[in-house]
């Protein structure tokens, strides 16, 4: 009787320890994803283990952020393998909902070669600044565009 119910504890907790590392856990089946790059000039908000989504599907987790010697960000991120991204593809760092987590939007292209495996993605957007928009606009501080001067009637 112990022998069985030991069994089925330890078999219990390798189904917890199964689905933690499938269902979002920073340690991909090997081989199963590949790396690539993307140069942000501000990547605040954004950690390792964000997710990046393609057309609002997950195709991959950020892996590593850090500061190139012309000061901008330098994501790593792993994309699935079944995943090929076209070289002229655009990396956008967005906010689920108001003050949700920030995640990278990729939107593809339309060139008939691939990123290869360690390429950077040059052609970003940055995250929004979304506190020290509603600060400014809180303040004051936000500047009206300027509306066109009416032509002078003859």
């Amino acid at each position: 009787m112990e022998l069985s119910a030991g069994a089925f504890v330890f078999l219990g907790l390798v189904a917890i320890a199964w689905f933690a590392i499938q269902a979002g856990a920073r340690f991909p089946v090997a081989g199963s994803t590949y790396s690539i790059n993307a140069r942000f000039s501000n990547a605040g908000g954004l950690k390792p283990g964000s997710q990046v989504f393609l057309a609002g599907v997950p195709v991959g987790r950020v892996d590593k952020i850090n500061l190139d010697p012309q000061f901008a960000a330098i994501v790593q991120m792993e994309i699935d393998k079944d995943v090929q991204l076209p070289n002229d593809t655009i990396a956008s760092i967005k906010t689920s909902g108001l003050l949700g987590d920030r995640f990278i939007a990729l939107s593809p292209g339309s060139a008939t070669q691939n990123f290869a495996p360690g390429g950077t993605i040059t052609d970003t957007e940055s995250a929004v600044d979304l506190e020290g928009l509603i600060s400014r606009f809180a303040f004051g501080n936000v500047s009206a565009s300027p509306s066109p001067s009416p032509s002078p009637s003859k």
